[in-house]
């Protein structure tokens, strides 16, 4: 019997209500300031409602560009990190689902060794192996490409240790069946296994298209050419004005760009992207 305390689920609401009030706030002020002009932005106290400069603003970033990023186009630099986002999402999860299938459903020498290495370089991210992974990136020629963007960020452990321990709930019977039927492994994997994972394979593609687009570290390092720069590079760019001051109303309109993709990505894979991680039964 579920016993029914007001003072309780009164507490619950209003830390919930509160919690969201700290969330959303930098994200209206962000709103607010991209829809005032530039004295209005610089002046005390910060406006709190919003202004009728937005559309002249927006015109304004996407046109003339916003600071020291002027002379590249805010919308490359959007797809460049739609681009590389993408390409890390997909190759992690492609890598990811068929390095579990062949820990899980194939019998050969060292297999858990192979799949506790893979495990173990979670130790070892991009920032600890730079060095070694540009040089490896500079030689094979991919510097201000989007495989070299991509190709050093998609692998990952965490996604293959995942989709391990899914493949592992599958039974045994549906194996068997399988091969009674006649289908070849990939088979199995195709009609099976990927159906069963779609969940799954929606939530990480959430945190995976969020973990590439965020990107700062790496892209800046092997882009020299402005046609490669990501949106996250170009607000960074944006604030390092020399002698002027950072056009604070543009900058906060190109951040609000910056972040509808990814709203975008979580509000149409929401419903997925829960079971994904609540889901225990397949």
């Amino acid at each position: 019997m579920v016993e029914n305390r007001p003072f309780a689920d009164f507490f619950c609401h209003l830390v919930l209500i509160l919690g969201i009030l700290l969330v959303a706030f930098p994200i209206w002020v962000t709103f607010v300031a991209a829809s005032h002009d530039a004295i209005r932005v610089t002046q005390v106290p910060l406006p709190l409602l919003p202004g009728d400069q937005f559309f002249v603003n927006l015109k304004t970033a996407f046109m003339d560009g916003v600071g020291n990023a002027r002379e590249q186009s805010i919308g490359i630099m959007l797809f460049n990190s739609l681009v590389m986002a993408l390409m890390i999402a997909i190759g992690k999860i492609a890598i990811s689902l068929l390095s579990a299938f062949a820990i899980v459903y194939f019998r050969f020498p060292f297999r858990m060794m192979f799949f506790w290495m893979i495990f173990l370089t979670l130790m070892l991210p991009v920032e600890v192996r730079i060095l070694p992974t540009y040089a490896v990136v500079a030689n094979f020629g991919m510097l201000n490409s989007y495989w070299g963007l991509s190709i050093p960020l998609i692998a990952s452990a965490t996604a293959t240790f995942m989709f391990r321990q899914v493949f592992l709930t599958v039974p045994d019977e549906m194996l068997e069946a399988a091969r009674i039927d006649g289908a070849s492994p990939m088979q199995f994997f195709r009609d099976i296994l990927l159906p069963m994972s779609r969940t799954n394979i929606a939530a990480l593609f959430v945190i995976l298209f969020i973990y590439g687009w965020n990107q700062y570290l790496w892209p800046l390092l092997i882009t020299t050419d402005k046609s490669m720069y990501t949106i996250v590079m170009g607000i960074k760019q944006m604030l390092e004005a020399a002698e002027e001051s950072p056009e604070w109303h543009l900058i906060m309109m190109t951040t609000l760009l910056a972040m509808i993709p990814p709203v975008l990505v979580v509000i149409t894979m929401q419903k997925l992207f829960v079971r994904g991680l609540t889901e225990t039964e397949k």
